[in-house]
């Protein structure tokens, strides 16, 4: 066994779960910082996505659980991640032995601490999936640490099952927020969220570009159609199944599987816009004229969908629109509303 594990191990170890471990401060993490480089051929925009599955991983405690996790965190590191998002609650779930709210609590603060010291030692965000507590109230939260270990902000699940409310969990607040990080705006939903659309909407809404789902199962198609019907990045982090990431097509991007059951990291580009094809195809080969290489327009023949990407630092996707007099299938869709309205009361 090497260091690092023993390290982690005894962390947790030292704070036997009783009232006690809420003392506990945070503890370093014994991975090796890594240098980020600045690419030449970087997009300015390009975002590296992970997620961890427990998929297979089934212990007898929270801390050989929270020991599991740290290890397939740092087998991500050989790809210097942007962010990591961990599973729904990951620190009791797939585990045997069964915590009181108070211990969960309590190993939930630590934890936080812990991930921020890996945050900041990495230079990544995490999307730490654990309990949390306000006024006496206790939710099923998603904790976002940025580069430096910072907390963002926190989002609290909105919508629980009843066994959560019959053990004690309060919903979150109907209204998610959105979180601005140095590459974008992010959102998250978890597991149950999915049944519902309040949620996933207001982050569009709110502009959300990347939207998380730490959750107990893998969801399959339905998050495949979230990523579709609002048009954001897509990535998930599962206690067991597929996790998963999908582009603002619905197109999947990298996943787990049977050959690499617990995590993957892959790019996304944020520097894109999604279209619908007509009339705004009239432009296109004038585009392609100019631009070449540094942009890529990639059609849906039968959906009529575009969507025009940017391959270069040099080329904002936005300027583009402006400059061909293009709209996204956003506001061309709310064009084309408004002008029903102004229609039906003329």
């Amino acid at each position: 066994m090497d260091k690092n594990t023993n390290s982690r191990r005894k962390f947790i170890k030292t704070a036997a779960l009783t009232s006690g471990f809420s003392s506990l401060g945070a503890v370093a993490v014994n991975s090796k910082p890594l240098q980020v480089s600045n690419e030449q051929n970087k997009l300015p925009r390009e975002v590296w996505v992970s997620g961890i599955s427990q998929e297979g991983i089934f212990v007898d405690t929270a801390e050989e659980m929270v020991d599991r996790i740290f290890a397939l965190m740092e087998k991500v590191l050989v790809y210097q991640p942007d962010i990591i998002c961990l599973p729904e609650v990951f620190h009791t779930g797939n585990v045997a032995k069964n915590y009181s709210l108070s211990e969960k609590l309590a190993l939930s603060n630590a934890i936080v601490n812990n991930m921020a010291s890996f945050a900041k030692k990495n230079n990544c965000y995490v999307v730490v999936a654990v309990n949390t507590e306000e006024s006496g109230k206790v939710y099923n939260s998603a904790v976002l640490l940025d580069r430096e270990g910072s907390r963002v902000g926190e989002y609290r699940k909105i919508h629980l099952t009843e066994n959560e409310i019959n053990n004690g969990l309060t919903p979150g607040p109907l209204n998610p927020p959105v979180f601005q990080t140095d590459f974008g705006k992010v959102g998250i939903q978890i597991c149950f969220d999915v049944m519902w659309e309040d949620g996933w909407q207001r982050l569009k809404d709110k502009e959300a570009e990347l939207v998380f789902w730490p959750s107990a199962y893998g969801g399959g198609q339905s998050l495949q159609a979230k990523a579709l019907q609002h048009r954001y990045i897509l990535a998930t982090s599962t206690r067991k199944g597929s996790a998963k990431l999908w582009d603002i097509t619905g197109n999947e991007l990298a996943q787990t599987g049977f050959w690499e059951k617990n995590w993957y990291c892959a790019p996304v580009n944020l520097e894109k816009a999604f279209l619908h094809t007509w009339p705004f195809v009239r432009h296109f080969d004038q585009i392609k004229k100019k631009y070449g290489r540094k942009i890529r327009i990639t059609n849906f023949h039968e959906e009529e969908w575009s969507v025009i990407e940017s391959l270069s630092p040099e080329i904002v996707v936005a300027d583009i629109l402006k400059e061909f007099d293009l709209k996204t299938y956003d506001q061309h869709r709310l064009d084309a509303e408004m002008a029903q309205i102004k229609a039906r009361n003329s």
